[in-house]
Parts: C-alpha cells; sequence; structure tokens
C-alpha cells in the first residue's frame, strides 16, 4: 500500500521560531554538554547562572540534578525552590513556565514539539507547557505541547499527559485519570 506522507516536503523553517540565533544555539549545545549532560554533579547555582547567560528566567533555590537536557534556556521561566531530577527532558520548543515549589522527577519529558500527522508533510505543532505552583511531575512522566498542570497537583509516575489537569488532583495512567484530591 502506498503511503500518503510525504516527510520530503516537511519544512523545519515553518512552525518553530527558534528564538536565538546559530552562534547562541551552538554555544548552548557546547555548554549543555559539559555541564548539564554530564553525569558530574556541577552545583545547582552555577547551573542556574549559566542558564540565566543564556536567557533562562531562574528562581532561588533551584536544584538542577545532572543530566537535565534543556533545549533552549531562551524559552525557560522557573520559579523559586524548583527541583528538576536526573536525566529530566525539558524539550521546550516554546515557553515552559515552571511555578514555585515544583518538583520534576527524573526521566520525566516535558515535549513542548509534536507534528500534526493529518497532514502528509507533518509540520510542527508545537505548544507551551506551564507547571503551576507546588505541582509534581512524577518519574517517567511525559506532558505534551499546550499542557497546563494545576496548583498542587501530583502526576504519579509513567504517566501520559495530553490534556491541561485541575488544581489539587492527583493523576495516574495512560490515558491519564483522576484519582482523588490532593490536600
Amino acid at each position: 500500500m502506498l503511503s500518503r506522507v510525504t516527510l520530503a516536503e516537511f519544512d523545519a523553517s515553518k512552525g518553530l521560531i527558534r528564538g536565538a540565533g546559530k552562534f547562541k544555539e551552538i554555544l548552548w549545545y557546547g555548554v549543555k554538554i559539559l555541564f548539564f549532560l554530564s553525569s558530574v554533579p556541577y552545583p545547582s547555582g552555577f547551573k542556574s547562572k549559566l542558564l540565566v547567560l543564556f536567557g533562562a528566567k531562574i528562581g532561588k533555590g533551584v536544584v538542577i540534578k545532572p543530566r537535565v537536557n534543556i533545549h533552549f534556556p531562551w524559552k525557560l521561566e522557573v520559579g523559586d525552590h524548583v527541583w528538576i531530577g536526573e536525566e529530566a527532558f525539558l524539550l521546550n520548543f516554546e515557553l515552559l513556565s515552571i511555578g514555585n515549589n515544583v518538583c520534576i522527577s527524573q526521566r520525566a519529558f516535558l515535549c513542548g514539539g509534536n507534528h500534526d500527522y493529518k497532514q502528509p508533510s507533518m509540520p510542527y505543532r508545537n505548544g507551551p507547557i506551564v507547571l503551576e505552583n507546588g505541582c509534581w511531575v512524577g518519574a517517567n512522566v511525559f506532558v505534551g505541547p499546550n499542557v497546563v498542570i494545576g496548583t498542587d497537583t501530583i502526576v504519579c509516575a509513567g504517566s501520559v499527559i495530553t490534556q491541561t489537569l485541575e488544581n489539587n488532583g492527583i493523576y495516574k495512567g495512560n490515558p491519564v485519570v483522576f484519582l482523588k484530591n490532593r490536600w
């Protein structure tokens, strides 16, 4: 059977505003490889300062564990007292806004990028992600574009989030289901 998908027609220049020049992006990749993707536990304060140098807005008391992959720091806003666990991947093609007192556990994948599968050339269909104050994104959670995780909400390990989650809930699964109120 012949496929209708025509990836040769995909145009990477449409639907993604990189937000920085090539030199800045290349420089960031070098810094990311040395200080963020490394298993060496560089101090979080040092890594926070590097992110600010590249345009991120970073609050106080932020903890960034080793092997954290941040795609575009200039599209990142992080509040106070945020924890980002080992091997978390922040694929922030659009703004990623993280509130205060948020925990992002190890290997969480915050994915602001997607493709429109309804069109044969599969153009970008990216969107922002918002993690509101006090939420906890568990280990190995996938969060897709155009999602808001509400204040004080918990997403249990291994869940897949493709829709906005209300405040003060505990959610789990794929598809995600509401379990109960947190408080």
